[in-house]
């Protein structure tokens, strides 16, 4: 099986898409990829339910990855019960061996700091919709971290990202995977859309396990 888009909120997306839900939404059909967790805009107003249901709900086969979860310092509960939302999704995800989607809006610090505190860093961590500068770009992948760009991004990032630790995602936007891989493909200089094309990234292999495009 092929992921091409490992973030997405549109439930009309294609087979090969990581559709993301959060976990009372979590409903799945067959033949769909999900991420489920808990948003950081959404963490003023969960309970001991909403861990025991994302708890559940990833333990799922057809759950490929815990998220999205992290940080916004511009939106949601105080960085500090964003944080302990976030550790109980680390755990989660070190448990079962599934990688996490991590929103992350001025806040690299610290993700980084949890990123260094986990022993074994085996357990890919992936920053969607990236849009940051080549220097922060820089700093997370030093560290191990993979970086997915959507439709927005900074050329000049979509550039330095090694191939084997880049992904793909739609999230929220109204084109489809092709147009972003078209446009990451042309920043990254020499990309080709359409038939026959050289796919810009293939780190969706690496950190779902599955085939690659």
């Amino acid at each position: 099986m092929n992921i091409v888009d490992c973030h997405t909120h549109n439930p009309h997306a294609g087979a090969h898409t990581v559709l993301n839900v959060s976990p009372r939404d979590f409903s799945p059909e067959a033949g769909r990829y999900y991420s489920v967790g808990i948003h950081p805009w959404d963490t003023a107003a969960i309970g001991d339910n909403d861990f025991e249901l994302l708890s559940r709900a990833a333990r799922h086969p057809q759950v490929l990855a815990l998220g999205e979860t992290g940080f916004d310092a511009l939106r949601g509960a105080s960085l500090n019960e964003q944080g302990r939302v976030f550790d109980r999704h680390i755990a989660l995800s070190e448990a079962l061996g599934k990688p996490l989607i991590i929103h992350c809006v001025k806040a690299a610090h610290l993700v980084l700091e949890r990123w260094n505190k986990q022993a074994s860093q085996q357990v890919p961590w992936v920053i969607h919709g990236f849009r940051g500068n080549p220097r922060l770009a820089r700093q997370l992948l030093d560290a191990g971290l993979f970086l997915s760009l959507g439709h927005r991004f900074n050329p000049l990032t979509a550039r330095l990202i090694p191939a084997e630790r880049l992904l793909l995602e739609t999230d929220d936007a109204p084109v489809t995977i092709d147009e972003v891989a078209a446009r990451v493909a042309a920043a990254r200089e020499g990309g080709e859309s359409g038939e026959g094309r050289t796919w810009p990234g293939s780190g969706a292999h690496r950190v779902f396990g599955l085939a690659e495009p």
